[in-house]
């Protein structure tokens, strides 16, 4: 399955609009006391297995929202975009990854 941001896919014809498809994610409040109790796994500055969580999570993402584009006969998604929100509050410091495009179906 092609994945684009672009709103077009270059030297295809798009048959068909398939609608909206999202896939999510969470990130839960342990991964923070996993990593900062370990800062020992501070690479450079950043926090290695910090980013490891959030590839994981984007990852999950993505594919949740190509299996729902699959399930809909679509080919591709176009004007792809990915959101991560701090959800905070009850939740404590819980992550939401959030991808989101258009199901689309080309030749």
């Amino acid at each position: 399955m092609i994945l684009t941001s672009a709103n077009t896919l270059e030297n295809k014809e798009i048959v068909e609009y398939k609608g909206l498809v999202t896939g999510e994610s969470l990130i839960g409040a342990n991964i923070y006391k996993d990593l900062f109790s370990g800062v020992r796994d501070v690479v450079g500055g950043r926090t290695s297995r910090y980013e490891e969580e959030i590839q994981k999570a984007r990852d999950i993402a993505l594919n949740s929202m190509e299996e729902k584009a699959e399930y809909l006969g679509a080919n591709a998604i176009i004007g792809l975009k990915i959101s991560y929100d701090n959800l905070g509050g009850t939740m404590g410091n819980t992550i939401l990854v959030t991808a989101y495009g258009t199901a689309i179906k080309y030749e």
